[in-house]
């Protein structure tokens, strides 16, 4: 079995929502983890609009990419260009993808613009999962 790790600066919002979708699409045939360079808690704004598309993550956890130095990964994907800048040396032999999505935690204005802000952003994590997913099968 695969194992995947999805980084992003503070394993809050969006490797979170690719940590479940990642999950979702390849059904068990990889064990996925997420972390960041910090942790800033489960954003529960994400939690909200995963479930929304039927994702449940709130049993996630916010781990620091220290959590995992003894899992040997075969892929590692950056979703923002931060964790993919500024990530600290992590010995792996995995293949490293990148893909920067804007953090929709860090969106300023009402309630219906946030909530237009986070859908936009998780169908666009949901789509590259998706196609992920099916390149890895």
């Amino acid at each position: 079995m695969k194992n995947i790790l999805v980084l992003c600066t503070g394993n809050s919002c969006r490797s979170q929502m690719a940590h479940g979708y990642l999950e979702h699409f390849l059904k068990g045939r990889a064990q996925v983890y997420s972390a960041g360079i910090a942790t800033h808690g489960l954003n529960p704004q994400a939690v909200k609009f995963m479930k929304e598309d039927g994702i449940d993550i709130s049993n996630h956890t916010s781990n620091l990419i220290d959590d995992y130095m003894d899992i040997q990964f075969d892929l590692i994907l950056t979703v923002c260009d931060h964790a993919n800048e500024t990530c600290p040396y992590f010995p792996s032999t995995a293949q490293k993808l990148h893909q920067n999505f804007e953090d929709p935690s860090k969106f300023i204005g009402d309630e219906e613009a946030t909530a237009v802000k986070f859908r936009l952003v998780r169908d666009q994590i949901k789509n590259y999962c998706q196609d992920l997913a099916q390149q890895l099968n």
